[in-house]
């Protein structure tokens, strides 16, 4: 099986290329789902921030936690010391899952923050424009300019990942043309 992963920072447009490769009959698993269903099913979380403004009707909220730990670089580092070795795991278990595939696809956002190179065969990384991203960021998820910033500014600069990667995908234009660079990347998939 070669496993690829798919990384790019916020907003460059992980999730489209995830959809096309769905499309197209691969297999795709994506980290950041992981990272939500630890949230939202293990206690683990919960626990750590029950003495923080996190919660909403008794659950756990993605919103609160999201702008406490990016506002706070001590309780991000506690949330990914949890989240990070949990996410992993589950990766592990869905390698053994899959492993009659060919091609294994996994979104995999922060894998050079967390160091996780040696997991993937290949890397695909996807760059697009911090002021772009920004703009999706505002309109996408409704953040306020300030907000979304901070999130773009979370993340390693995008020049050292590409550097990183075995192939790059710029996505600076119209969707069209980030799909059609998707299916040319596709077109080079050789099992």
């Amino acid at each position: 099986m070669i496993k690829y992963a798919i990384v790019g920072n916020i907003a460059s447009g992980k999730s489209e290329m995830e959809r096309v490769l769905d499309k197209k009959g691969y297999v795709v698993l994506d980290t950041d789902l992981m990272a939500h269903d630890i949230l939202t099913d293990k206690p683990d979380v919960p626990k750590a921030f029950s003495d923080y403004d996190v919660f909403e009707y008794g659950r756990l909220s993605r919103d609160k936690l999201g702008k406490l730990v990016f506002a706070d670089p001590e309780l991000k580092t506690k949330l990914e010391d949890i989240v990070h070795p949990l996410i992993k795991e589950e990766l592990e278990s869905a390698f053994n899952v899959y492993s009659d595939e060919d091609v294994l696809f996994v979104s995999v956002p922060l894998l050079f923050e967390v160091g996780w190179e040696n997991l993937f065969d290949k890397i695909v990384f996807i760059k697009s424009d911090d002021k772009i991203r920004l703009n999706r960021l505002i309109e996408r998820n409704g953040y306020s300019k300030e907000y979304a910033q901070t999130r773009i500014d979370s993340q390693s600069a995008q020049e050292e990942k590409a550097k990183k990667a075995d192939y790059v995908i710029e996505n600076n234009g119209s969707k069209e043309e980030f799909i059609a660079k998707i299916e040319e990347f596709i077109a080079t998939i050789s099992v």
